[in-house]
């Protein structure tokens, strides 16, 4: 990564080809989840890749239409304490543009019901997550039209948003729960109670 005059790394172009031997000398990567947040690798300087909201990988402005090799750049993502989202390796970490969540969650399935229900969603990137103690979910919302945000933790600093119809089975499950005197409509999984919005709001939303 070429660094001009002032020396700050700037974006230089690398063919995908490149990227992915890189990141293929990456312990585990596209195969298991490498320890990503171990690695301490110097800062490379930028690519030009964009995570789009819809889950689409953008690289030098045209869509990576290859599942695998998202995959593998998937695998080797990592979020930092200054909001910035990097692929990393043992050895280099590049930063990529990330338009809301770097992962997106596709598909949901329930088992169970009441205290036991779990919900287990599927990422664009075949992630699997069990909404629970380890991966929480939250809920953003739209104050001008009270549109409703879901993003589950992944890991590290990583969430994923999930898709749109997959919001709507989830408030189709939603109920009224008091959470410290307040009455909440919320969501169960994993034997953890997940608020989306107090239930006020929820009746301006439907009104």
């Amino acid at each position: 990564m070429a660094e001009h005059g002032n020396g700050k790394a700037q974006t230089t172009p690398m063919s995908l080809n490149s990227l992915q031997e890189m990141i293929n000398r990456a312990p585990g990567a596209g195969r298991s989840l490498p320890p990503v947040e171990k690695w301490n690798p110097p800062f490379c300087g930028d690519l030009d890749m964009e995570i789009r909201a819809d889950g689409t990988w953008f690289y030098m402005g045209t869509p990576i239409g290859r599942p695998e090799l998202v995959r593998l750049f998937a695998s080797v993502l990592r979020k930092d304490e200054d909001g910035k989202t990097y692929l990393v390796t043992p050895v280099e970490k590049v930063g990529i543009r990330v338009v809301d969540a770097p992962l997106l969650a596709v598909e949901m399935n329930v088992s169970g019901d009441g205290s036991e229900q779990v919900l287990t969603f599927r990422t664009l990137t075949d992630d699997i997550l069990e909404a629970g103690p380890e991966h929480a979910l939250r809920f953003e919302i739209e104050e001008t039209n009270f549109g409703l945000k879901p993003y589950l933790h992944a890991r590290g600093r990583l969430e994923a948003l999930v898709a749109r119809p997959i919001m709507y089975d989830i408030v189709e499950l939603g109920e009224h729960i008091e959470i410290d005197g307040v009455s909440m409509f919320a969501v169960r999984s994993g034997g953890v109670i997940f608020p989306i919005m107090p239930s006020a709001d929820l009746e301006k939303a439907t009104t």
